[in-house]
This record gives structure tokens, sequence and C-alpha cells, in this order.
């Protein structure tokens, strides 16, 4: 049995994520993600399922019970260890991990060992066109059956064993009936926005307790339905000397012919509180570089944490900085985008405000949108007000994005919002928790339409499943 200290086990993950972070093994394979099915080479028919939480190897067939087609079918996810391999999420929610060698289903609890026994990198299988899938923490092991049950055992250089943990990824059993997520797994506090006819997502990486992912990946589309993942754009352990975790809320911006990140970041060395910073790149695909080598600002120069930026740049070509949790902050940024005069600071905190602040313009009319409540709560949801300029006076006019238990849709909030270019049709991006069995630290990322009345204000969005 495997028994592993918390210590030991953080410190090795922590170093051999950091690994993976910067190279991909040179026998990785790629897979698709999105909603699959896992059928053996050497048993054609029988698919890879849970049964009663366990891992097995089962015919599946077109007259099997919707149940048993249910139960073969996974969604291939950004890694949960790892960006640079898998995670496989059933239809319930939880996922594929490897628990004292043999393969079972869980709810996802976001620590270390979990992460890394639920992640899987892909390699060359024993025939074309099928892979192997190597254990983040174990490489020298492999996925393979054994009377029919799934265990990670070590890799053996046999035609059988070979044979036995190698896999085609087929169509679904069960295919996708929903809209959302629009990209798979767990990402949260995405920011949207069109950059020369192409939409662009940003959001936060998910599925971590304490929130402590150290990367923002990037993703683009035409369509807002089907998106292409560009890979890490940032990794706090290498790229930002004042921060290693909690890479939180990404907000990019294009001014000056370059493209600017906003986010907030931690470090593990004791220093608790949250800085916001700044990196640049030449792409809106990055990759980014820290702009300055230091927070643009540091945790404690104003009250409540300083996370969750976004930039709004006027018509005049004034960009203004906001950002806040529990205290609504805005300042005009500077023409190189990365400072502004402390003195011209605002506090334009509404009643309500928790966090995630997003401000647009239509029709003359300023619009000030924010969350209210805790993200762990499922009444997490958004609010907005309206203003005649980027500093406000705002005048606050209610809720306009909330649960919708019916559809078991809990906690929408953290948005963004895009506007379609030449038209006057808008979309809201937010995080929800994840549907279902998801929570505050596993959400997942949602696109709906947002209109107005004739008054111009924001009719109710309901968020679709």
């Amino acid at each position: 049995m495997r028994r592993r200290t918390r210590t030991s086990a953080v410190l090795c993950l922590t170093t051999f994520a950091a690994l993976l972070l910067s190279a991909t093994p040179a026998s990785a394979a790629e897979l698709p993600t999105g909603a699959r099915s896992l059928e053996s080479v050497n048993f054609p028919g029988r698919y890879v399922r849970h049964q009663d939480y366990l891992g097995r190897l089962d015919a599946v067939t077109s007259g099997s019970t919707a149940q048993v087609k249910s139960d073969a079918t996974f969604t291939v996810v950004n890694g949960l260890a790892s960006p640079s391999c898998y995670s496989f999420q059933a239809r319930n929610g939880q996922f594929l991990r490897h628990l004292d060698w043999r393969v079972r289903l869980e709810t996802n609890t976001g620590d270390a060992t979990f992460r890394a026994d639920a992640t899987f990198c892909a390699v060359a299988g024993s025939v074309a066109g099928s892979v192997a899938l190597a254990p983040v923490n174990h490489p020298d092991r492999r996925v393979r059956h054994r009377n029919f049950e799934l265990w990670v055992d070590v890799a053996q250089d046999t035609a059988t064993f070979r044979a036995d943990s190698s896999f085609r990824l087929t169509a679904p059993w069960t295919p996708k009936t929903t809209r959302g997520p629009v990209i798979p797994g767990l990402f949260a506090d995405p920011h949207i926005t069109n950059i020369n006819g192409r939409y662009y997502l940003y959001p936060t990486t998910d599925g971590y307790a304490g929130w402590a992912s150290p990367y923002y990946k990037a993703f683009s589309s035409t369509d807002l339905v089907n998106w292409t993942d560009h890979g890490v754009i940032l990794n706090h352990g290498p790229d930002v000397s004042w921060a290693d975790n909690s890479a939180w809320a990404p907000a990019v911006v294009a001014k000056n012919g370059r493209y600017y990140l906003y986010f907030s970041g931690g470090a593990a060395s004791g220093d608790t509180g949250k800085h916001l910073g700044v990196a640049v790149s030449d792409s809106p695909t990055g990759p980014f570089r820290d702009a300055l080598g230091r927070p643009l600002i540091r945790a404690g120069a104003y009250s409540g944490q300083a996370i969750d930026p976004m930039v709004f740049t006027d018509d005049t070509g004034q960009s203004y900085l906001y950002w806040g949790n529990g205290t609504a902050y805005v300042v005009p940024l500077n023409a190189d985008m990365v400072s502004f005069d402390p003195a011209e600071v605002r506090d334009i905190t509404p009643v309500g405000y928790r966090e995630a602040s997003f401000v647009f313009k239509r029709n003359g009319t300023y619009y000030f949108m924010w969350s209210e409540n805790d993200t762990r709560d499922e009444d997490y949801r958004v609010a907005y007000a309206t203003g005649t300029s980027p500093l406000g006076p705002w005048t606050k006019r209610g809720v306009v994005l909330q649960k919708r238990l019916d559809l078991g849709i809990k906690g929408p909030g953290h948005h963004s919002v895009v506007k379609a270019p030449g038209s006057d049709t808008w979309h809201v991006a937010y995080h929800r928790f994840a549907v279902p069995a998801g929570n505050g630290a596993n959400r997942e990322v949602a696109v709906d339409r947002m209109t107005f009345d004739a008054n111009g204000l924001i009719n109710p969005i309901v968020p679709t499943p």
C-alpha cells in the first residue's frame, strides 16, 4: 500500500509539476479534449467505464443501457496537475484517479496528491492511432487492464503489456447535450475580449485547493462555440519573481501595439497577501513576461485584496484600471499602461460589492458590473450600475445574473462582457459551479447572450446549461 506524508508529497509534486510546465516529454502524444470513450486495443468492443466507482473494461454496444453508455463516457480535460497532460472527468463530475494503484472514480479535492493521481500523460500506444496513459507522478507506470479491471502497473516491454495498456479514443457513447462549459475542464474568472475579429478567453485555472493554480492559459474562437487552446501564456513559477501561486482572474487589453495581461498572484513563502501585477506580450496568446519585475499594486497598499483587475479604455483613448475585493477601486493608467498616479486612485464601492469589477460603454452610457456574495456560495451573482463617466457617479440597477437551481446552475458570477464587432450583439462569459458535483473551487466557464431593453437597462441574463 502507498503511504506518503503530505509534506513530502507536496514538495515532490510541486517540483515535478514545474518540470512538466517547462517541457513536454519527448514521447508525449496530444489528445483531443471534450467528450470521448476509450476502447481497448486488444479487446475491441470493450471500453473503459466505471462501476461502483471502480475503473474496468466492459463490453458496450448500441443495445447497452443508457447508464452503461454514460459510465463509459468521459470528458478529456486540462490535466489537473499539468497542462501538458490530461484528466478524465466522468458524467457525474468525478475524475479517474489511481489510489493504491487501482483506478477509481472520486471527487476532486484539489490537493496536490489528488491532482497528480488524476493526471495522465498521453504516450504512443501499441498500434497506430492508440494511446497509453502514464500517471504524471509515476511516469514509469501505465494504466492497463488486468482481468478487465483497471490498474496502474509498472511498464513492461512486452507485446501483451503494451496491448493491455493501449486505448483508442472514440466518439462518446453519450454525446454532449448542453452548451456549457465552453472550454472542457475546470476554469473560472473568465475575461473575454475581441481582438481583430477573433474572440479570446483568459480564465483562472481552477480545481486547486485554495485556488493555488500557478499558471494561465489562453483560448480563442471565431464563433464563441469552438475554442482553440493556445496553452500556457504565463506561469508564476518561472515567469514571475514575486509570485508562485494564486494565479487569479487575468484580464488582457490591447494598447500601443502590444498586449497587457493584468493578474493577481501570491507566494508560498509565508506571504499571505495577494499582489496585482502586469505582464506584456507582442501576441494575444503570449508568451507574456512580467513587465515590472515587481507588483503594480502591492498587498496592503489599499484596503481589501489587490485582486480581480480589469482595464477599460474609453473612446478618448484613456485606459482605466479597476480592481478590488470588498472595496472597488479605479485609477487612470498612464500611457505606458504599467503605471499610475496613486493620488488619482478612487474608491467607487457600490452597495453589495464583493469583487470582479467590469466596465463597458454602450450608446453613451457607462456600465459598472460586479459580483456579490462569496464565490463558494451558490448565491454568488452579478449586479450592475450605470453612470455618465468611467469614474461614476453610479446608479445601482440590480442583479442581472444569478443561480438557476432548476437546471443545477449555482454561483454564476465573476463575469466579463464582449460585443461582436460592428453590431449591437453582446455576450457575457462567467463561471459557475461545475455541473454536476462542482463547488467554489471546481468551477466551469459558460458564455450566454446579454440583451438590453428600450431604456438601455440590461435584461436579466438567463444562464443556460
